[in-house]
């Protein structure tokens, strides 16, 4: 059984407690957007020998992919979450949400860079792991400060701080 993580909302702003629903939603999809975009074209070049505009365009996509797919996955995730007896966000919590959210975004993008780089689906993975893995701990690094400095989802506080 987890263990609540009472450290996560201790350390949140009183001022940021209030950001909920689709406003908080918007605000961390747009964040995590901009900065996996920058992050994207950076290592898709790197990884394809290909130069940032080429790497830029497939890193866009892949962001309104991403967009879509945050904005779906958040939302079930947290109705999930708020359906939990033991509320907080633990590590094991945050870790799980962390490989769910990229494992959906591997389904999809494996064969769209396959593609767009002109490479077999084996060799799209096999470069998508250096992705993925950049992604995971970006991923749990984003979420965690994000609540740090915007407070938990009232799915993750107790009935006391909701």
């Amino acid at each position: 059984m987890e263990t609540q993580n009472t450290t996560t909302h201790l350390a949140a702003p009183q001022a940021a407690a209030g950001l909920q629903g689709v406003k908080r939603r918007v605000v961390y999809v747009t964040l995590y957007e901009l900065i996996a975009i920058f992050a994207a074209t950076a290592g898709l070049a790197f990884l394809t020998g290909q130069g940032a505009a080429h790497a830029g365009v497939i890193a866009a996509v892949a962001a309104l992919i991403a967009v879509v797919w945050n904005l779906v996955f958040n939302w079930a995730f947290e109705r999930w979450e708020s359906r939990q007896e033991v509320r907080g966000r633990s590590t094991k919590r945050r870790v799980v949400h962390a490989i769910s959210f990229e494992m959906g975004l591997v389904v999809t993008l494996v064969p769209i860079f396959a593609w767009w780089f002109s490479i077999s689906l084996w060799q799209a993975l096999v470069m998508d792991i250096g992705m993925i893995v950049f992604f995971l701990c970006y991923t749990f690094v984003f979420n965690w400060v994000f609540d740090h400095v915007f407070g938990l989802p009232a799915s993750a506080q107790s009935a006391t701080q909701a």
